[in-house]
């Protein structure tokens, strides 16, 4: 039976030129596919939809006002867009979430307005939310809010994909899926077109993983190439081929990737060892003596979390990041390069309360425990880049909190970019170059004054210097 919703709010309906944020979320993390189909309940106008066709998937859409003659019928996946913001029934709301979470057959993506959008939204206050100037209402989420009332109304561990969406699944297989998707990197096969290319493409797969592929996991094309070869042959070729200090390192980055996951795992829900991708059981069988010793070992990990002495020492001892009093700060392009414990501090945050899509640096906090992810959106080419925004979230208490720095005539800004990646990166160099330069020059005699836009362009002028790029210059005189 099709629901009717009492209220008016076709309003609340807007265009879209491109995807919305959540379908663009969760394209990238694989839940939309051409092998799936796609309910869009509550579609609206149908942008979602008409897009999501051109892209190949197999798409339906109902709205009770736009597309109320749709047929509603069970889909492999069901976007709930923006509804639940509108309802201003609280049992409707709960009934509508319901309702779509029957329809799923595999996930249910669940996304909604913040409260950190309360500034945007002009309105009285109104039963549990707003009643707005164009008589639409809004009942405003905390991050933690909507992933906490989406397991209530599902009874199922779900996971927040990012600030504001929430994927709640049917099974643990196809929500561990989508966890070792986010932790443990898929394979990145050569390309191979003959049998030679094929074995080397299998030794740099060793090489890379630690352990030969099961067949399951080759590209198709590649095990045909392969298929004439015995299995004792394809091992000795492995053997003689492989550079055994390689297999070394990717046993041990393996290893830990497990871990790692087995440890979000846990902290997520556990399930059992049938419940896991088919690649993550080949690697606790190949790195562990036993599924139960892997998830010992895992269990000890997270417990490290708590540990603040712990948690200081790693941090001291990664090869990446900036340190401070309070926290270390490490670019995005570096956060697999922290010790495990500190992957999994931050992976805990992003499964808790959902890592945004724009962030350039995480902040981990050293006492307590929380992460910050702060968008610096021009890191690569401005040499002292500002703020954008920050997005934090409280691993205690599971609590958000959002800061926008677009309308800041003062924005804080970042100095000695290179500290904040990897030594190996390859804009590092250039960085540290200019950092020196600065401090060659005086630039810092006052770190106190040149954390904010206006306090070091006081300082550039006070020492004659100018930028251009990331080069340092004098100052011409007026």
């Amino acid at each position: 039976m099709q629901q009717t919703w009492n209220s008016d709010r076709r309003r609340t309906a807007i265009g879209r030129a491109t995807l919305s944020i959540p379908a663009r979320q969760a394209l990238a993390d694989r839940q939309l596919t051409p092998e799936r189909t796609v309910l869009d309940y509550g579609c609206g106008r149908g942008d979602d939809v008409r897009a999501l066709e051109r892209l190949g998937c197999k798409v339906a859409g109902w709205d009770p006002y736009y597309s109320a003659e749709s047929v509603l019928e069970p889909s492999s996946v069901v976007l709930l867009t923006y509804v639940l913001n509108v309802i201003e029934d609280p049992e409707e709301r709960r009934e509508s979430l319901k309702r779509a979470w029957e329809l799923a057959s595999t996930v249910l993506i669940v996304s909604a307005r913040l409260t950190w959008e309360r500034s945007k939204v002009r309105g009285e206050q109104f039963g549990d939310g707003l009643l707005t100037s164009r008589q639409t209402f809004q009942h405003l989420f905390r991050s933690d809010e909507l992933r906490s009332y989406v397991e209530e109304v599902t009874n199922r561990r779900c996971v927040s994909a990012a600030p504001g969406i929430v994927y709640a699944f049917k099974d643990d297989s196809a929500r561990l899926s989508y966890l070792a998707h986010r932790i443990v990197p898929d394979a990145d096969w050569l390309a191979s077109t003959d049998t030679t290319s094929a074995i080397a493409s299998l030794v740099d797969y060793v090489e890379q993983r630690g352990r030969p592929p099961r067949i399951d996991e080759m590209p198709r094309p590649m095990a045909e190439q392969l298929a004439h070869l015995k299995p004792g042959e394809l091992k000795r070729l492995i053997r003689d081929s492989a550079d055994g200090d390689k297999v070394s390192a990717g046993t041990k980055r393996s290893t830990l990737n497990t871990l790692l996951f087995l440890a979000v795992e846990l902290f997520n829900g556990r399930g059992p060892f049938s419940s896991l991708p088919l690649s993550v059981q080949l690697d606790v069988r190949s790195f562990f003596a036993s599924y139960r010793e892997a998830c010992q070992r895992s269990d000890r990990l997270l417990l490290k979390i708590r540990d603040d002495a712990y948690i200081r020492g790693a941090m001291n001892a990664s090869a990446v990041g900036k340190i401070t009093p309070t926290a270390l700060y490490v670019h995005r392009r570096s956060i697999d390069h922290m010790p495990t414990v500190l992957r999994l501090y931050e992976h805990c945050a992003a499964i808790a309360a959902g890592r945004p899509q724009g962030w350039t640096i995480a902040k981990l906090k050293h006492q307590g425990r929380a992460v910050s992810w702060l968008d610096y959106p021009d890191f690569d080419n401005d040499p002292h880049p500002r703020i954008s925004s920050s997005y934090l979230v409280d691993l205690k208490t599971l609590k958000t909190s959002h800061i926008s720095y677009e309308k800041s005539t003062n924005r804080p800004l970042l100095h000695r970019k290179h500290e904040f990646l990897a030594p190996d990166d390859p804009d590092a160099p250039r960085y540290r170059r200019l950092t020196d330069a600065e401090v060659r020059a005086g630039l810092y005699e006052n770190p106190h004054l040149i954390g904010t836009e206006t306090g070091w362009e006081a300082e550039l002028i006070r020492c004659g210097r100018t930028l251009r790029g990331h080069r340092l210059l004098h100052r011409k005189e007026d």
